[in-house]
């Protein structure tokens, strides 16, 4: 995000063809005649305009950052069901049912019913506008596994770990559950007539080998501001992220060593472990791994401050990004796919020489 460089969406309308997008990690819309693009819930970029594109995007997108603190405002709610009742296929009700009954101490639920809304929405969206190419970005899985891998049942003879019980009762299996609905929406997408599908994951995961709790600030403003860092905009990203844009560097460079001062008293750690000078802008990670009690205090500067008002407990880390990722390719686009071992970015390649616009691979 942020980048100048063109992103596959651009480089194949410029050819002519008509792109779909919902959801797409980090895309922005610089398209100049999507036939639809939703953004995914952590970019700020135009939709393609139409009203649903704008209230289910603000809804998803509110419902995904303030998740940790169960928060849903009462549009978002409405707007949720309306997009519902407007795109779940009637055959999936049962399942819409079940994960929104069983969601009360179950997150992980709430996540797979939004997948399964963001798929129904796609399909729908791409049967109407048949754009030449289409993608749709789902997260249910990787946030099931970073935070429930322990409770899996095909890797409980690996695991040494196991979740309280109070976070993920030992009788659940939020994996398998993310299997059964991932199978159902795989399965739609490979009974579609005349379509080629890539099914591709970034990076996957493995089981984390120590106990850490993560934590997201309830307010970025606001504790920016109580923190006395002078700023022009911030965003929360994904789980503990958050980007803060500034007036000049010089500003961010004030704000950066602002942040690395703030520790946690008991033990003098840092807050913000990660935090990434782009010039005008931070990117910074709130990397505290430790359980946040209600006699913790943070300092920063002479000023010492409750912790606990100011977080939200997100999970406890199960499971760890890996480089190795996984692809699939439908036989019309196989011959085009790049071989075992290949970066992800080739699939940029995959994509065009599929379409005829880049050579054939020696």
């Amino acid at each position: 995000m942020g980048s100048s460089v063109p992103q596959i969406f651009e480089q194949l309308e410029t050819q002519g063809l008509q792109i779909g997008c919902i959801s797409a990690m980090n895309a922005e819309n610089w398209l100049a005649t999507p036939a639809y693009f939703f953004p995914d819930p952590w970019t700020k970029t135009p939709t393609d305009g139409s009203w649903w594109s704008r209230v289910l995007s603000e809804a998803v997108s509110q419902a995904v950052n303030d998740n940790a603190q169960s928060r849903l405002r009462v549009r978002s709610i409405v707007h949720l069901l309306m997009g519902l009742a407007r795109f779940a296929r009637p055959a999936r009700y049962p399942v819409y049912w079940n994960l929104a009954r069983r969601s009360r101490r179950a997150p992980w639920r709430k996540a797979l019913l939004l997948d399964l809304l963001l798929h129904d929405l796609h399909t729908h969206l791409f049967s109407r506008a048949a754009p030449e190419f289409s993608t749709l970005f789902l997260n249910a899985g990787a946030h099931i596994q970073h935070h429930y891998f322990f409770n899996a049942r095909l890797l409980q003879d690996d695991i040494a770990l196991r979740n309280p019980e109070w976070y993920a009762p030992f009788d659940e299996d939020p994996v398998a559950e993310m299997f059964a609905v991932y199978d159902l929406i795989l399965g739609d997408y490979l009974a579609l007539a005349g379509t080629d599908v890539i099914v591709a994951t970034g990076l996957s995961q493995e089981p984390y080998n120590r106990v850490k709790f993560y934590y997201r600030l309830k307010d970025h403003a606001m504790f920016l501001a109580r923190m006395g860092v002078e700023f022009k905009a911030v965003q929360p990203r994904m789980t503990r992220d958050f980007l803060v844009e500034f007036d000049s560097a010089d500003q961010a460079k004030a704000a950066e060593r602002r942040l690395e001062g703030i520790k946690v008293t008991s033990n003098g750690e840092r807050l913000f472990g990660e935090i990434d000078n782009r010039g005008s802008s931070l990117f910074v990670t709130m990397t505290y791994p430790h359980e946040v009690t209600p006699a913790e205090h943070i300092k920063v500067g002479d000023t010492t401050v409750p912790l606990a008002p100011l977080v939200a407990f997100v999970a406890i880390k199960n499971g760890m990004h890996q480089s190795k990722g996984f692809a699939f390719f439908t036989s019309g686009i196989a011959p085009y796919a790049p071989p075992d071992g290949a970066h992800v970015k080739e699939l940029n390649t995959t994509i065009k020489r599929f379409f005829g616009l880049a050579p054939a691979a020696a």
